[in-house]
């Protein structure tokens, strides 16, 4: 195996990862999927996809990724259920450690996703997916005229807590602490909003509802008094940020000060601002604003379009 070099390895078998294997297969180019800890990244734990084009009445999330992992496998397309444990991107070819196993490629595409941040309680694992989520954009909609809480201090709580006000009859956005890391203007316009209710001081210790699978409210502690109560809510959004997947690479690519691959011109990785050749980024690894499926699938797309025209241009 150390003597056979890949064309292309792609990491993460997300709507980014999967739609860059279909095109990459369809190049005839045999990519290699290394599926990573989230195998079909946070689709997988989506219920109902009402967003993603050609799906009048919605598809399960775990069926879109099953379809395109379908789809690439017709092309050609090999996945393998295993994760990265190191990588050196200044060899020629690029190495990739799966455990004590060398995989040797011309060319790589990240496309390993951001991990939602979670407050690790067993009753909101058990949730997620059945009123517990961490798209506002995604399951908004399905909050109409109920009432839900946000977790978070931050502008991603404010973002979200501010645009579920357009579907929901009553948003109360819990903070652990007394003072907000968000941003003034952020937090005013929260602030002014009717229906939103600040909550601070104050973590969540268990969601209602699992047995159910149906979320039904939230069991708060007070962190200052001690003092438990309960709120009742249909939904629970969780506004603390993600975890881009990109640790592993620090000091061989650029990253931002929160971990994201830094791109330009999309998918284009750079080391030390100088471009790195034959190395791309795709979907919520390289994308803090957005993290949709559809723009996900459309940075996949262009990674693997790159992938072509690099190994076109080296001759292969």
């Amino acid at each position: 195996m150390h003597d056979v070099v890949r064309n292309t390895v792609i990491l993460g078998s997300g709507c980014s990862g999967l739609t860059a294997a279909i095109y990459a297969a369809r190049a005839n180019l045999k990519p290699l999927v290394l599926e990573g800890h989230e195998p079909g990244g946070q689709l997988s734990i989506t219920t109902l996809v009402e967003n993603f084009p050609g799906w009048p009445d919605g598809i399960q999330g775990p069926e879109l990724i099953e379809n395109m992992k379908k789809q690439a496998m017709r092309f050609g397309a090999e996945m393998r259920m295993t994760h990265l444990t190191g990588a050196d991107l200044l060899k020629s070819p690029f190495e990739l450690h799966i455990g004590k196993e060398v995989i040797r490629t011309r060319s790589l595409i990240i496309a390993s996703g951001a991990s939602a941040r979670w407050l690790g309680l067993p009753s909101e694992q058990a949730l997620i997916g059945y009123g517990v989520s961490s798209c506002a954009t995604c399951d908004g909609f399905f909050t109409a005229g109920k009432e839900i809480a946000v977790i978070g201090g931050g502008d991603s709580a404010m973002e979200e807590a501010l645009f579920l006000t357009r579907f929901a009859a009553k948003v109360t956005l819990i903070h652990r602490g007394e003072n907000f890391r968000a941003s003034r203007i952020m937090l005013e316009r929260a602030m002014a909003h009717p229906r939103i209710e600040f909550r601070t001081n104050t973590v969540v210790e268990e969601v209602l509802g699992a047995e159910e699978k149906d979320v039904r409210g939230l069991r708060l502690i007070h962190r200052s008094t001690g003092q438990r109560s309960e709120l009742s809510v249909k939904f629970m959004f969780l506004g603390i940020g993600h975890e881009p997947n990109a640790s592993i690479f620090k000091g061989q690519i650029d990253l931002d000060d929160e971990g994201y691959v830094k791109t330009e011109h999309n998918v284009f990785t750079t080391r030390q601002g100088i471009q790195l050749h034959g190395v791309y980024a795709c979907g919520d690894v390289q994308d803090r604003r957005y993290r949709q499926a559809i723009t996900a699938a459309g940075t996949g797309c262009m990674a693997a379009l790159e992938v072509e025209k690099f190994l076109e241009e080296s001759g292969r």
